[in-house]
This record gives structure tokens, C-alpha cells and sequence, in this order.
């Protein structure tokens, strides 16, 4: 990536174009201070400091002279920075100040968010806004966050027919590659000899350019307490036997966004050089139909040495997370994180722009919600409800991958689900993301969305500090 498409500046090539903060109490005073063409602009814009509001002011060439951003109370939210970079013609620009509310290294990453295009398919080359970062703010480092959120949403937003298990194992390989990391894949039939026999069953319908595999990457001092991240993998879901219809099908190419996820978190934490010993495990699939795919009512083994009878095939995601979450367990770990696009009812609990999380510590969740309040990353913590566990019970075997109908709370059952598998030392954590943006709005294009992986990083930052 060449310089003039970095986001965030250390300081501008010419003269950057100054972005005024101004809350509604301040507009008065502030106008009165600047030439009567400008108060003339803003009046006649109806500029009144609304948060949100962006109003470009042209100079008498005609050019953007400087810009007024409302702040309404005058407590900016982050998601501010990122709606101004999605409203912005291309040009260098300068905070005159930084919102006392605000953070200057996230306030740049959350510019620098708002820059995103997907244009693998469709080049623009358009150039985009830039901002000089406030004072202070490492460059290079928002700017390796900036490109680990840009590769998760990448890797989101290609169809399937260039994201396979192939591209993701690559990828994986050039991060581990990049920061001096171990890879390890297991592929095909050496999953049932290495023990992933649920990755296994539920990807060996794929045809063998896109056979199931275990993806491992480990980093850090052994010594270091073991960070484990997994990430749900499926490339592509058509429900199994139990088929999607079309419209459940279209956008399920996003279904590896846990493993985007995980993958850009490990990035994160391996750039920030956190003093851990980090394992990013992604189970990668396709949850095909053929012959030999997996069928409801089948009774699977897993590495857990659990059996989980299928009642539905469309509910493959925490089978896979199963042997992943065992295989973070064997590797005693001080805190585990998964991450998953796993089931429809958690947006319905929450809809696309709130992701629910689980876990049975009390001090880590306050973790994680002090985290996604500092870095406006919204998260919201759902309960691991134990009336609803015996929904999950099988007639045949140790537990169901579909929760009895009396249950209802979907996104609760599949975590439960999860909890039999996770690691009962350190800290576990699950987050149900959906990865995708519906709503088209500055700074937000529709597509594939970064979400709960900044303020896990947050949370890692301040629990893992040297």
C-alpha cells in the first residue's frame, strides 16, 4: 500500500484543511468569530451543531477551505470521526482540536475505518480523505490496526468462489509469515487421524480443492500466559440437507467472518506485542451438499469425546467450534475469546449493530464492557441461562446441535452449547457477530462490518499490560 493511500498522515504533504469541532452551545460564538462569507455559508447550510452535522466551507477559489463538525452536547462518540471521513471529498485534513470525550488513537482509527472501500471487483481508484493524526498518536501503529480491520472485512466481503479454505489457510499463513508466528494445518481425512472429527463430518461434503481443515497459528513466549482466539470458519453454508432457502443462502459467504475476525484480532495483538502466548485456532469448512454430507439425525464424535446427535445441518458452525474450543482447552489458557457468525436469534435480540456476548466471568465481562464503551463498540451481555441447558439434551447421545422449540432464546442454547466445550480454565468469552452492515450511511457502506474485535482488543491491552 504506497503512502497516498494510508488514511492516517503524520503530518500533511501541503496545507491540511482544518476541521472544526463545534457544539450547539458554541455555534454562536464560534461563527462570530470567522469572516462573513463563512457565517453566511453555515447559516444559509442551516449549520446549527447537530451531531453528525458536516458542512464543508469553500474558500473563494472554491476549493474546502476548512470544516465545521457538529458535536451536539459536545461529548463526540467516536462513530463521529468515522461518519466525517465518509462525507469528506478526497483532501488532507487536521483536527483545530481534539473533543476532550475522545481518544486521538481511536479517533484516527475510526477515520481511517470510515475510508473503507471493497473494489477487488469493481475498481474505482478514487482517492480518499486523509487525516493528519492528532498529536501523539503513533502512526504506524493505528495504522497496522486501520489495515487488520480492512483485511477482516476483505476476507468478509469475497464471495466464496475466492474465499474458500484455500485463501483463508493463505492468508493465515502470510500473518504468521509477517510476524514471525508457527503455522500448523491439518486438511481432508488427517482431521479423523488427528482427532477433528467433527470439523471432519461437517466439511468432507466440499469437494477436495476446498477439503475442511484445522487452521493453527502460535505465537509468543511459551512462557507468556496462553491467549486462545478461535473463530467459526464456514466459507460458505448452504444449511446442509436441511437447505437454506435462497434468501437465507445469499449472504452466506460472510459465514467465515469469525475466523476474519480472530485472524485480524490475532494481528492486533501481535503488532501491539502483547506478552502473551497467543494460539489463533479457525476451524475452515463448507458446509456442502453431496453424497457423503452429514445428515440429520447422525450422532458425530468430537474431540471432546462428547457425541452430539445432528438434529439439524444447519447448525454446523458450534459443531466445528466444538473440537476448536476443546483443542484451546488442552492448551490451558489464561483467557479464551470466540467468535462467530453463529445464529439468526441474536440478531433478532439485538439486531445487526449490537453484538451479544457470553460468559460465565463476572470480571471479564466488566472488562469487555468498559472496553466496548471506550472504543464505541457496542456489545451487550446476554446470560448464560441454566433453565434453558436442558433443551440441548439428546435421547441418543451426550447433547443436540438444535435446542428444543420450549427453549426459544436460540443465540443463549447455542452458547450453552459452546460452554460444554470451552475451557473451564481462565476466562471464556463468546461473541455472536453478525459481520455485515445492511444500512448504507457515511463512513458505513453496506457490506461486511468489523465488529467486537477493537473492543476485545481494548480489553486484551489493558488486562495483558507490560
Amino acid at each position: 500500500m504506497t503512502d497516498a493511500a494510508h488514511p492516517i498522515l503524520a503530518k500533511a504533504d501541503g496545507q491540511a484543511i482544518p476541521v472544526h469541532p463545534v457544539a450547539e452551545s458554541e455555534v454562536e460564538a464560534f461563527l462570530a468569530r470567522k469572516r462573513a462569507p463563512v457565517r453566511t455559508y453555515a447559516a444559509a447550510n442551516k449549520f446549527t451543531g447537530k451531531t453528525g452535522q458536516v458542512l464543508a466551507v469553500p474558500g473563494a477559489s472554491g476549493a474546502v477551505e476548512q470544516v465545521l463538525m457538529g458535536v451536539g452536547s459536545g461529548r463526540a462518540d467516536l462513530s463521529l470521526l468515522r461518519g466525517l471521513a465518509g462525507k469528506l471529498p478526497a483532501g488532507d485534513y487536521a483536527l483545530s482540536r481534539l473533543p476532550k470525550s475522545l481518544d486521538g488513537e481511536q479517533a484516527a482509527l475510526a477515520f481511517a475505518l470510515g475510508t473503507y472501500r471493497y473494489d477487488r471487483y469493481k475498481k474505482r481508484g478514487e482517492p480518499i480523505p486523509r487525516l493528519v493524526a492528532p498529536k501523539g498518536v503513533d502512526v504506524a501503529f493505528v495504522t497496522a490496526l486501520a489495515h487488520a480491520c480492512a483485511l477482516c472485512r476483505d476476507m468478509v466481503n469475497t464471495p466464496a468462489n475466492d474465499m474458500g479454505p484455500l485463501q483463508i489457510e493463505t492468508i493465515a499463513g502470510e500473518i504468521a509469515e509477517q510476524y514471525g508466528a508457527t503455522l500448523s494445518v491439518v486438511r481432508g481425512d488427517d482431521l479423523l487421524k488427528e482427532n477433528y472429527p467433527a470439523v471432519h463430518a461437517v466439511g468432507r461434503a466440499a469437494v477436495d480443492a476446498r477439503a475442511p481443515r484445522m487452521i493453527e497459528i502460535a505465537w509468543g513466549d511459551p512462557a507468556h500466559p496462553v491467549l486462545a482466539l478461535v473463530g467459526k470458519g464456514v466459507v460458505f453454508d448452504t444449511g446442509g440437507l436441511d437447505i437454506k432457502p435462497s434468501s437465507g443462502m445469499r449472504l452466506m459467504k460472510k459465514d467465515m467472518g469469525g475466523a476474519a475476525h480472530v485472524l485480524a484480532l490475532g494481528r492486533m495483538v501481535m503488532e501491539a506485542k502483547l506478552p502473551v502466548r497467543l494460539v489463533i485456532l479457525t476451524p475452515v469448512v463448507e458446509n456442502a451438499i453431496a453424497g457423503d454430507a452429514m445428515r440429520p439425525g447422525d450422532v458425530l464424535q468430537t474431540r471432546a469425546g462428547l457425541t452430539v446427535e445432528v438434529g439439524n445441518t444447519d447448525a454446523e458452525g458450534r459443531l466445528i467450534l466444538a473440537d476448536a474450543l476443546t483443542r484451546a482447552a488442552e492448551l490451558k489458557p489464561a483467557l479464551t475469546l470466540d467468535f462467530a457468525t453463529l445464529t439468526g436469534a441474536a440478531r433478532v435480540a439485538m439486531g445487526p449493530f449490537v453484538i451479544p456476548f457470553w460468559t460465565a466471568d463476572d470480571t471479564l465481562a466488566g472488562q469487555i464492557e468498559t472496553a466496548s464503551r471506550k472504543v464505541s463498540d457496542p456489545l451487550w451481555r446476554l446470560p448464560l441461562t441454566e433453565a434453558y441447558r436442558d433443551a440441548l439434551d439428546s435421547d441418543i447421545a451426550d447433547l443436540k446441535n438444535d435446542p428444543d422449540g420450549w427453549a426459544q432464546a436460540g443465540a443463549t442454547t447455542a452458547a450453552l452449547f459452546l460452554q460444554r466445550f470451552a475451557p473451564t480454565e481462565g476466562g471464556w468469552a463468546h461473541f455472536d457477530v453478525f459481520a455485515w452492515n445492511p444500512k448504507g450511511r457515511p463512513g458505513y457502506p453496506v457490506g461486511a462490518e468489523v465488529q467486537a474485535i477493537r473492543a476485545a482488543f481494548a480489553m486484551l491491552q489493558a488486562r495483558f499490560a507490560r
